[in-house]
């Protein structure tokens, strides 16, 4: 008698796995595809980037988990001029590869397990949930904590706050960024923040408009100066067209950023010695990141009233690179008007129920492949 034993685990299928039948139709089209579903970034690494990773090309050596010294104090410092948090100890920094893989692990990270909820916002990037699942957690989906029972106020151990949100580019202020923090740390909760679109605010949250910076967790107005229970998750692959590189850092807590690092040495999670010296380099560098950003600012403002000729209602938007937009009907039904078009958006429901009825219009598209979109929304 032979023993049938299943390896892996039974998560959901992929989501994005459901638009092959859209993305063939799109590429049907007599002037090819134009693929604004997926916010990877299109335009080149920006050469003082580039040329920091070709510099220390020659890594013979293991690099630190934790990180060189002199990045962390880049990060520091990055964190002081562009985020209004001032004072972070560079012990309390911890590169990581890329801000994917942190989301997925930090549940299990932190030793939650069976029993224990993680809450993540209704509509929401559906890795929190993986994260969750990975760990053995429960995933609820709640914007606010006073949403939730008591049985399930009583065991949340995590809080995932997303600022700007992928997908509505929505932002959280000082004073609802404050209520979450007070009132998960009423619960002993941990608050983990999102942040990887806070350089790419418009309108109020854009300051090359006259307008003010997105709030970051550790924002002393939002933390009360403390950063007990907080954890600021940040990327680089947006601001600085660096996803293949996977850069990015979380900053916080101090204990329990000793602990992942204890953790993460063990596992070998460890980023790169030139992937650590490229990231120095970029976030030791703002001209290129306007500069991005203008070219973003660019094809935002050639889409917006395209999408609203087709039909479209742009909802909150207010950051990031994605428009979040509904026609009033079925999410796959505009999912399919776009795919006649030639045209990829990402289908709301990706990111919840609550998503049903959206979808999800990137800013990745080159100039001329924005160009091409715009023309055919608005014929």
């Amino acid at each position: 008698m032979t023993l049938e034993r299943s390896f892996g685990l039974n998560l959901p299928d992929y989501p994005w796995d459901a638009m092959a039948p859209y993305v063939e139709e799109a590429r049907q089209h007599p002037d090819g595809a134009v693929n604004l579903s997926i916010g990877t970034p299109v335009d080149p690494t920006p050469d003082v980037v580039q040329r920091a990773l070709r510099d220390a090309a020659n890594a013979p050596g293991y690099p630190t988990t934790h990180g060189t010294v002199e990045l962390r104090e880049a990060i520091s410092e990055w964190y002081r001029r562009r985020r209004n948090v001032v004072g972070l100890d560079p012990a309390d920094i911890l590169p990581t590869v890329g801000s994917k893989e942190l989301v997925a692990w930090l549940p299990t990270l932190l030793g939650l397990g069976a029993g224990d909820v993680v809450v993540r916002p209704t509509v929401a990037y559906p890795t929190y949930d993986m994260g969750a699942h990975f760990a053995g957690a429960t995933p609820v989906a709640a914007d606010s904590l006073a949403e939730l029972d008591a049985d399930t106020r009583a065991r949340v151990r995590l809080v995932w706050v997303n600022s700007p949100s992928n997908p509505t580019g929505a932002v959280h202020d000082v004073e609802a960024l404050r209520a979450i923090v007070d009132e998960a740390r009423s619960l002993g909760a941990m608050v983990a923040s999102d942040e990887c679109y806070a350089e790419l605010g418009w309108g109020i949250w854009d300051p090359a408009t006259g307008g003010q910076p997105v709030p970051s967790i550790l924002d002393a107005r939002v933390s009360g100066g403390s950063s007990d229970l907080l954890l600021s998750v940040y990327s680089l692959s947006k601001q600085s067209n660096v996803a293949g590189y996977r850069a990015a850092f979380a900053a916080g807590d101090s204990k329990v950023l000793a602990n992942l690092i204890n953790s993460r040495k063990h596992a070998g999670m460890i980023v790169p010695f030139p992937v650590q010296e490229a990231m120095r380099a970029a976030l030791s560098d703002d001209a290129h990141v306007a500069a991005q950003k203008d070219l973003y600012r660019a094809r935002r403002e050639q889409l917006i009233p395209a999408l609203e000729a087709f039909g479209l209602t742009i909802h909150s938007s207010d950051a990031g690179l994605y428009l979040w937009a509904t026609a009033g009907e079925d999410t796959w039904i505009t999912v399919k008007r776009f795919a006649e078009l030639g045209i990829i958006v990402g289908p709301g429901t990706f990111y919840g129920e609550a998503g049903n009825g959206f979808v999800r219009v990137a800013l990745t598209g080159s100039d001329e492949r924005v160009r091409a979109a715009a023309t055919r929304l608005s014929a």
